[in-house]
């Protein structure tokens, strides 16, 4: 499990910076992939991506409090939301994205633990 959380620790800072600047910059609407697309897309997106950084974030710090895990999570997902709208740049803030962000994170971070606990029997 060690080897995992340096692992963990190593890509956390990598993924967190990436997913900040995917989350933060401009939209563009691609309609050449638009039948890819579906209703709820992008909540279903939000969910994956928070849920990569909510198990990436709890195989880094295993021991951490879940409650303050979550107060982390959740003031990062309200924070890029709210950065979303004032900065203009053809993204919107929306309250479901921020319901999925933490539904997904829930998800990561319990998986992670289900994760640690399989391996270390």
């Amino acid at each position: 499990m060690d080897k995992i959380s340096k692992i963990a620790k190593i890509v956390l800072p990598i993924y967190w910076a990436f997913l900040t600047y995917m989350l933060l910059k401009p939209g563009i609407e691609n309609k050449e992939y638009s039948w890819l697309f579906f209703p709820g897309f992008d909540k279903m997106v939000h969910f994956l991506i928070f849920g990569f950084l909510a198990f990436l974030f709890s195989l880094s710090l295993p021991k951490l409090n879940r409650f303050f895990f979550i107060g982390i999570i959740l003031g990062y997902a309200i924070l890029t939301e709210v950065l979303q709208e004032e900065m203009h740049l053809g993204r919107s803030m929306e309250a479901l994205d921020v319901v999925a962000d933490l539904l997904g994170a829930f998800s990561g971070f319990y998986f992670s633990k289900w994760l640690i606990q399989k391996i270390n029997g």
